[in-house]
């Protein structure tokens, strides 16, 4: 960053699995012209490797010994509309960080003092390192502990019904065989891991705004923050 370049704007976008929190920053950032840094994306890549390495994701040592040894980044996506693209080292894992058990290893990994403390300053870096006028933060801890000072935070929820067909409706397009059943006992679990977790629990910053999208479309969502963004813009000091 220039030195004496105002810091990036930040949205830090946090809440549950299915809310539509990777969709909506998605779309935000491509409209605001900001940088999208998914910090799910980043967890799910860290169970990934973990996994192949064979390393336990709840044994701390192992685990702070693997994550310098991750080269995780993100590249454009291949086209309008479509997902960024994440990379481990040179491979790309866009898809293998998506599946089910995955989900529930990121979950897992994100629970643990030693791999929340050693990707915090990657998530730092990637957003405050870019030249665009702003970035947009997805996960569960970025209004609370990433980036506590953030300039616009929102808690992005749904009702657990909505969120569980959007998850199916998802895996489905994939190929996935889970029944909706099963993605709901699925997401119920992860959600009582993310909330009863010691360190960085799932839970909205003091400031920041709930945004219920249970009855809104997407473009709907993406409005509403992209309104919020600009006029906070417009009143940000230069």
């Amino acid at each position: 960053m220039t030195e004496g370049r105002a810091r990036p704007f930040i949205v830090a976008i946090d809440g549950p699995a299915g809310a539509g929190k990777s969709s909506a920053s998605r779309l935000l950032a491509a409209r605001l012209g900001f940088a999208l840094v998914d910090t799910g994306a980043i967890y799910r890549a860290v169970a990934l490797a973990a996994g192949r390495a064979g390393v336990a994701l709840d044994d701390d040592g192992p685990l702070e010994r693997l994550l310098p040894t991750l080269a995780i980044r993100f590249a454009p996506p291949p086209g309008p509309g479509a997902s960024q693209r994440v990379f481990l080292g040179a491979e790309e894992v866009s898809e293998a960080i998506r599946t089910p058990a995955i989900s529930l290893g990121a979950s897992a990994v994100s629970a643990r003092p030693v791999v929340r403390a050693g990707l915090l300053d990657l998530q730092r870096r990637l957003a405050r390192a870019s030249e665009n006028r702003g970035s947009v933060l997805e996960g569960r801890d970025i209004g609370t502990v990433v980036f506590p000072d953030a300039d616009l935070k929102i808690f992005l929820t749904a009702s657990e019904s909505e969120r569980a067909h959007r998850r199916w409706l998802e895996l489905h397009a994939r190929g996935d065989p889970s029944t909706v059943e099963q993605v709901l006992a699925e997401q119920r679990r992860r959600d009582r891991d993310d909330s009863e977790r010691a360190v960085a629990p799932l839970r909205p910053a003091p400031d920041a705004r709930l945004l219920d999208s249970s009855h809104l479309g997407l473009e709907a969502v993406v409005e509403m923050l992209a309104r919020e963004v600009e006029a906070r813009l417009g009143a940000r000091p230069r």
